[in-house]
């Protein structure tokens, strides 16, 4: 049906405009880095090299301060990345990105939905960090958030992190439905900031971009 409004809009449409009728209908991967990283750190730029290359636009926006995260600085900047949200946009959060992608689909209008959130060393409450406590003033609502995404969730979880513990992973697939998929050894999935070897590459990401993109529903 899709590929078909496409057809038929540019049949209507002068070649100088087509260009922007085909980015229109692009999928769309948004991954959100976490406490203290950047977009060039870690496994980020692997990824969106990846992701581009099967034919998705990818965005790695900066979070600001992002050695002293502030939910209310985070939210609106990946609102802003975001722009307009829709079932062909893809979100991927790492560690502090995954309750800032759930705090942005929790007020997300009735009716308004993401194509899929895949969540890296996810969790939903402060992990007993002073400086995580703005993120959660409020628990989260998770059956709120479980229909944001309309071909569901995916829970990547090394068995060795020693910052979020394997029950967080566990806590959200029973809360949001979707696929748990617990790595071993592969510590925070993170590098430096951390105390950690680099993780330099995650496919398993790709994978899970890929399984939702395709209709893959993981609820």
């Amino acid at each position: 049906m899709l590929k078909r409004a496409v057809l038929d809009e540019k049949k209507h449409t002068s070649s100088r405009l087509r260009p922007y009728v085909i980015m229109r209908y692009m999928k769309r991967v948004i991954i959100v880095h976490c406490w203290g990283g950047t977009p060039d750190y870690c496994w980020y730029p692997w990824a969106k090299k990846e992701l581009e290359a099967k034919g998705f636009q990818v965005t790695v926006p900066a979070m600001p301060e992002t050695d002293e995260p502030k939910l209310a600085a985070w939210l609106p900047q990946l609102a802003q990345a975001i722009g307009t949200p829709d079932e062909e946009t893809y979100l991927v959060g790492h560690s502090l990105g995954c309750p800032t992608i759930m705090r942005y689909l929790e007020q997300l209008p009735d009716g308004v939905r993401v194509g899929g959130v895949i969540f890296v060393a996810g969790f939903d409450n402060d992990l007993g960090f002073e400086e995580l406590k703005n993120f959660f003033q409020t628990p989260l609502n998770l059956s709120q958030i479980r229909p944001k995404a309309a071909r569901g969730f995916y829970n990547l979880h090394s068995d060795n992190d020693q910052y979020v513990p394997v029950e967080n992973s566990k806590n959200l697939q029973a809360g949001l439905g979707g696929e748990a998929v617990i790595l071993h050894n592969m510590g925070h999935f993170s590098g430096p900031v951390d105390n950690e070897a680099s993780c330099t590459e995650l496919p398993e990401a790709i994978t899970a971009v890929e399984q939702l993109s395709k209709g893959g529903e993981a609820i």
